[in-house]
């Protein structure tokens, strides 16, 4: 190599010293690119990751909204199940939060059925799902408690012990429905009467219905419906499609296990 092409890339070197085409990251490639050049291209390699990047997240939420939710909103329910109205939808008749008609089979009649869920409850039996979030931690009742057996139109049902939040019995028919109704004024978590006291601005009121029919074998049919409104819109529309609907499922489907497996050591006989 002569004095002049000391220093001297290989790559930009004349004749016979001159290397293969250069590489991305090259010593040459560098030399060779104007600063304003390798500007542009590392901004254009950014927007394409940042591309990528949102392109994946709408294919997810369109996958989640037009086939993954549409599964949790009717999760274990029929068709006819999901489509026919039961007692209660009046309650909210004109519902802005999405309808749950969730389903489940369990292994006992009716009669078997109903004295857990008449005897739910925060300061009663539990709700029988994750008791470390809508219980306190304590485990829910694995037996029938004679005391918890009746309960009344119009009662109500503490979620907690201080009162400040609860349920009440909207329609009670043994065996048969039993649908409670929640409304909660938003942030303060406390519950008030819809139909009595003057609407928050912020707030949550729906009705957890459950429905028993016979099935064949002896069992019981369980449709648990939830629908609701709220306020300000769009909002609480936006939480509850990324929190609370999905919180409820996680919640419901939990519940439905639970009472399987108390109904079904009922069944058998075991303590």
């Amino acid at each position: 190599m002569t004095p002049e092409l000391a220093g001297i890339p290989a790559c930009l070197a004349p004749g016979p010293l001159a290397a293969s085409r250069p590489r991305r990251g090259d010593a040459c490639l560098e030399v060779m690119m104007p600063v304003g050049d390798r500007t542009a291209d590392r901004r254009a390699w950014l927007a394409a990751g940042v591309a990528a990047r949102l392109a994946a997240a709408c294919a997810a939420a369109a996958l989640y909204a037009l086939w993954v939710r549409p599964q949790l909103l009717t999760w274990g329910a029929t068709r006819e199940e999901t489509a026919r109205g039961y007692p209660g939808d009046d309650l909210i008749p004109d519902p802005d939060r999405a309808e749950f008609t969730m389903a489940t089979t369990l292994p006992a009649p009716p009669e078997k059925v109903w004295p857990w869920l008449v005897q739910m409850g925060g300061d009663r039996a539990g709700f029988y799902s994750w008791d470390r979030l809508d219980h306190r931690g304590e485990p829910s009742a694995d037996c029938i408690v004679p005391k918890w057996q009746h309960l009344q139109q119009g009662q109500r049902l503490n979620s907690e012990p201080s009162g400040q939040n609860w349920m009440t019995a909207e329609v009670v028919e043994p065996d048969r429905t039993l649908v409670l109704r929640s409304a909660t004024a938003l942030p303060s978590g406390r519950s008030f009467d819809p139909l009595t006291a003057p609407l928050p601005r912020a707030y949550l009121d729906g009705i957890w219905g459950f429905y028993l029919r016979p099935a064949p074998g002896g069992q019981t049919r369980l449709v648990a419906r939830t629908r609701g409104r709220s306020r300000p819109q769009p909002l609480m529309g936006a939480v509850g499609l990324v929190l609370l609907q999905p919180l409820h499922f996680i919640m419901q489907t939990r519940q439905f296990r639970n009472l399987r497996v108390r109904v079904s050591a009922q069944a058998r006989g075991l303590p």
